[in-house]
């Protein structure tokens, strides 16, 4: 799975093609059920919000310009915004609507496990080059779905040399990833 055939299955996606959508969930369900099961702790939510995730990515699947991120980025970005909007929607005694109901199960099957694991091998190794800080507040962040606001309080440093923190950070696992 390239990122050059992500890209063009979101473009086919982006003309209502399903079996290009089919494909682009078979190549990325695993690792989106991934964040969303970090992000949310409950295998059940992450399931509901992985299906709630596919249906923005039908219909979003335009927004995406292959210039700005890698696709898949631009889809962890996607899993990983709706399951923070879920658990500020939960802090705050709200549930979301539930969009999703008529879509099938969305578990991964056994190969997409196995993808996934060597994916998160690879993520693990970079963010373990990384400062133990760093490394901490960018789980929190991305995989954990803290705040800026929180990690910057938590390690006791200005909102803003947590926002670099976090970028130079993400430049770093980017070049890591992609060598």
């Amino acid at each position: 799975m390239g990122p050059e055939e992500i890209t063009k299955l979101l473009a086919r996606t982006a003309l209502r093609d399903r079996n290009a959508f089919d494909r682009l969930y078979r190549l990325t369900s695993a690792k989106l059920f991934g964040v969303c099961l970090r992000v949310l702790k409950d295998r059940a939510e992450a399931e509901e919000a992985l299906q709630e995730i596919y249906i923005k990515i039908w219909h979003k699947a335009d927004r995406f310009t292959a210039n700005d991120l890698s696709p898949i980025t631009w889809l962890v970005a996607v899993a990983r915004n709706h399951c923070i909007d879920r658990l500020r929607a939960r802090k705050k005694g709200n549930r979301p609507l539930d969009e999703a109901a008529e879509i099938a199960d969305a578990a991964p099957g056994p190969e997409a496990q196995v993808a996934a694991s060597g994916e998160r091998r690879r993520i693990d190794g970079c963010l373990n080059e990384l400062e133990a800080e760093r490394a901490l507040a960018v789980r929190g962040a991305y995989l954990d779905g803290e705040t800026y606001a929180e990690l910057a309080e938590r390690f006791s440093v200005p909102l803003n040399t947590m926002r670099t923190w976090l970028r130079r950070s993400l430049l770093k696992l980017k070049d890591c990833l992609e060598a």
